[in-house]
This record gives structure tokens, sequence and C-alpha cells, in this order.
């Protein structure tokens, strides 16, 4: 089972963006998360809305550079 992580790569599974990858970079409280994506905005999402894949990158940087690591996987 994979958990819910900073740094942690997601694919969201409903609204606009379902289906597109995103990385958590900040957990708000035990229901949402901060997400951020190559074609996913900057914003708060439902814990339930994201499905966590095996993969996981570095947040430490700027959104531009998340946004690279996120197009390389």
């Amino acid at each position: 089972m994979v958990s819910i992580e900073v740094g942690r790569v997601c694919v969201k599974t409903s609204g606009r963006e379902a289906g597109k990858k995103c990385a958590i970079i900040e957990i708000i409280d035990e229901n949402y998360v901060e997400v951020v994506g190559e074609d996913v905005k900057n914003r708060r999402c439902n814990i339930a809305h994201l499905e966590p894949t095996e993969d996981s990158i570095d947040v430490s940087g700027d959104i531009d550079s998340i946004k690279a690591a996120l197009a390389d996987l």
C-alpha cells in the first residue's frame, strides 16, 4: 500500500484533471493536500480524489523544477 506523503506522485481520479499526474507538495489536513503537476494547477485536492503511485520526487525546489521532474517520469 502506497502512502500519502510529500513528494508522492499521484494520478487525479476525478474532475477536469482526471488521469493527469501530479505531486503532493504539502499536506493540509487529514482530508486535503496541495498538489501541482505539469497539466494540473497548483491547488488543494481531496485525498479521496487521488490515486498514489509508487514514484516519488523531490519537491524542495520551485514549481517549475517539480513540473520538469514530473515530465521526466
